[in-house]
């Protein structure tokens, strides 16, 4: 038995971002049409603050299985490291043999941030130019490559609530997208006109206020992946035309969407539906010109295996990673 390793590079030479947009159109269809088994995410508590997750699923179109088992420590970005780290491994349908272990760091901020650039694809103005991106970490690098696949974006903003790391997120990005990034020195003049919004932080409190966001305004909330954890706040939430990745993890972990619902200021009618119905076409997305739009990201296993499958099978056609007999 064959299992091919595949690290964060080969991930990233493998799984360029606009393929990844693509990617996530099929898979994320394919869930909202019932073409995927995906349990709740899991947690265990293993240290102060940190904990492990373990993400299973299944994936009909292309047909695979596999888990995601990684561990969460919100203080690694101080050291250099990734917050979410661990492996992929990815299972064939037929026999049930695992195939691959892939870095779960990379294929995550890869997949979290192309599904934002479908959401974006499908519910942002065209004419959509003006991008802010609250947070300065690995998924607002990877937010960047996904907004500018998607759309023709000609301003850049960016907040974090460490000046330096906003300063060096826009020394080093600025030449990957060939014009300079503005250091926003709070998050209203961040926001201020823009037309695409990414929240990717790891605040558990809004920093974001409904009454800074003005109309025809598209949001991708990514940051906040508990219940108990929120970017913006609930006035927010309650103008928008609301939509999420999978309707079962929202209402169970979608902080946002949770708070609202429990202020009394939304009933659960108002999650419009999941990306992939947009994608299909069974459900509206953008309604008008004015409308405020957010999609609720949280991140779902059929993501990474449907990254993961793609990567394998580009892998095996170029001869990539290290190939280890079990």
């Amino acid at each position: 038995m064959d299992l091919r390793i595949l690290s964060s590079g080969d991930i990233r030479r493998l799984l360029p971002m606009p393929a990844g947009v693509d990617l996530m159109e099929r898979a994320m269809i394919a869930v909202s049409a019932g073409r995927a088994r995906i349990p709740l995410r899991s947690t265990l508590p293993v240290s102060a603050g940190n904990l492990m997750g373990l993400m299973p699923g299944y994936l009909a179109d292309p047909e695979c299985f596999g888990v995601k088992a990684l561990s969460l420590f919100p203080r690694n970005p101080a050291a250099g490291l990734s917050s979410h780290l661990g492996l992929v491994v990815l299972f064939e349908p037929e026999h049930g043999q695992p195939v691959a272990i892939l870095d779960a760091a990379e294929l995550t901020a890869i997949r979290t941030a192309a599904v934002s650039g479908l959401a974006t694809r499908l519910l942002a103005r065209p004419d959509a130019a003006d991008l802010a991106i609250l947070g300065a970490g690995e998924q607002a690098r990877s937010h960047l490559a996904a907004m500018v696949a998607v759309r023709n974006v000609r301003r850049v903003r960016v907040w974090s609530r460490s000046t330096d790391h906003a300063v060096a997120f826009a020394d080093e990005m600025s030449a990957h997208v060939g014009m300079a990034i503005e250091v926003a020195r709070d998050v209203r003049t961040a926001v201020a006109g823009a037309d695409i919004v990414c929240t990717v932080t790891a605040s558990s409190q809004p920093i974001l206020h409904g009454d800074w966001i003005g109309p025809g305004a598209h949001l991708n909330i990514v940051g906040s992946s508990r219940a108990t954890a929120v970017e913006i706040d609930t006035p927010l939430v309650a103008k928008a035309r609301f939509f999420v990745d999978f309707r079962e993890s929202a209402t169970n972990e979608a902080g946002e969407y949770l708070r609202a619902l429990e202020a009394g200021a939304i009933t659960a009618n108002h999650i419009l539906g999941e990306i992939g119905a947009v994608a299909s076409g069974h459900v509206a997305g953008r309604v008008s010109p004015a409308d405020i739009t957010i999609f609720k990201s949280l991140g779902i296993a059929a993501e990474d295996l449907a990254a993961a499958h793609f990567v394998l099978q580009a892998a095996i056609e170029q001869d990539v990673g290290q190939v280890a007999r079990l």
